[in-house]
């Protein structure tokens, strides 16, 4: 097995559940880093992990992540939305958990 991939499986099973009351001393100190719908959550952390420069730049470019800001934070405080969490010392990255439209 090579070692992203010892790396990817160790991420993957520090991920978890978070609500925005657990978040939101990590966004006073400026640690959240949230990452967009449609990307996988873990290999943005791995990219970040592996200091794969290339690649977190031209996501931050995209949009694909990027730093939480007080408009988020005001957001999340209204909603209490739930969050997939990583972390990725110093930073924590997080999805926002979408749910499901009943039918």
């Amino acid at each position: 097995m090579a070692p992203s991939d010892i790396l990817r499986a160790k991420l993957n099973l520090e991920t978890a559940q978070l609500g925005w009351s657990e978040l939101e001393r990590h966004f006073a100190r400026g640690d959240v880093i949230k990452v967009a719908v449609g990307v996988d959550l873990i290999d943005a952390a791995l990219h970040i992990a592996e200091n794969n420069a290339a690649t977190v730049e031209a996501w931050l470019a995209e949009g694909r992540i990027a730093r939480a800001e007080p408009a988020d934070a005001e957001d999340w405080h209204a909603r209490q939305p739930m969050f997939w969490a990583v972390v990725v010392a110093p930073w924590v990255l997080v999805q926002e958990v979408l749910k499901e439209l009943e039918s």
